[in-house]
């Protein structure tokens, strides 16, 4: 599971959300999760408290500009290595390998650049980079992408946004969608698990009564594989509903993939 939680959880000073969140979180009872926008969560000490809610292990990776991120793992997973991916990412892009019963996991999850399409192709190279890719190796990169998918028409989401965040999904100077940081991902030979086994629709953000105005009925939140753990992959969701439409301003995005801790 990715979950793009919205600064932490707070409103303001506050933090009112987490409780949501971890409902959330509770609901689906993720094996491995993937959190973004982790806000002052770990620096203040808090993230123990939001692990012990969700009853797992977590290992945040410190931003370079913006917000951490997160894996976390539940009990019985056994961690065999985490290693942060050491690129100045404006977020940040978190690496663990978690023992199953098909071999070593690799888990990588990370928050790309919002505001340019060329500074998050980049960082999708980076990511590309950081993931395993051997005939068998299972690998998973997770995250909120910021990005638009390259196999959809999105003209009508784009003219629905402000004029002001138009730019974040246009290459320069131009009114062609930039879909890069997804293609380079495809390219790198990493396959969209939602284009593989998806049912429902697949649009994450804005939710319900937690979104804000730089969205419009977007796709910015992926769960991608090696094609060994793509053949794995059962089925994939978006939750919506209940309390995910005010924990966030992002929807969860779900993976059922056929292993088992090991």
């Amino acid at each position: 599971m990715t979950y793009n939680i919205k600064n932490g959880g707070r409103n303001g000073r506050t933090s009112g959300r987490l409780d949501h969140i971890a409902s959330v979180i509770n609901s689906v009872e993720p094996d491995v999760l993937g959190l973004q926008e982790l806000g002052d969560l770990p620096a203040a000490g808090r993230m123990p408290e939001l692990a012990e809610a969700v009853r797992m292990r977590a290992f945040p990776a410190r931003s370079w500009f913006g917000q951490p991120v997160a894996i976390l793992v539940r009990p019985p997973g056994r961690v065999a290595g985490v290693a942060p991916v050491r690129r100045p990412f404006h977020h940040a892009a978190q690496r663990v390998v978690v023992g199953t019963t098909g071999g070593p996991l690799r888990v990588l999850c990370t928050h790309l650049f919002p505001y340019s399409g060329a500074r998050r192709l980049v960082e999708a190279r980076w990511a590309a980079a950081a993931c395993g890719r051997g005939p068998n190796q299972l690998t998973l990169l997770m995250g909120d992408l910021n990005t638009l998918d390259p196999w959809t028409d999105h003209r009508d989401r784009i003219r629905r946004l402000p004029p002001e965040y138009r730019s974040r999904h246009l290459r320069r100077a131009s009114s062609t969608v930039d879909s890069r940081a997804v293609s380079a991902l495809d390219r790198a030979g990493l396959v969209d698990l939602f284009r593989r086994a998806g049912e429902g629709e697949p649009e994450t953000a804005p939710t319900r009564h937690g979104g804000g105005a730089e969205f419009s009925g977007m796709r910015l939140d992926y769960l991608f594989g090696t094609p060994a753990l793509a053949a794995r992959t059962r089925r994939c969701t978006v939750l919506r509903g209940g309390v995910a439409d005010v924990a966030s301003d992002h929807y969860p995005v779900i993976g059922d993939i056929d292993l088992a801790f090991g």
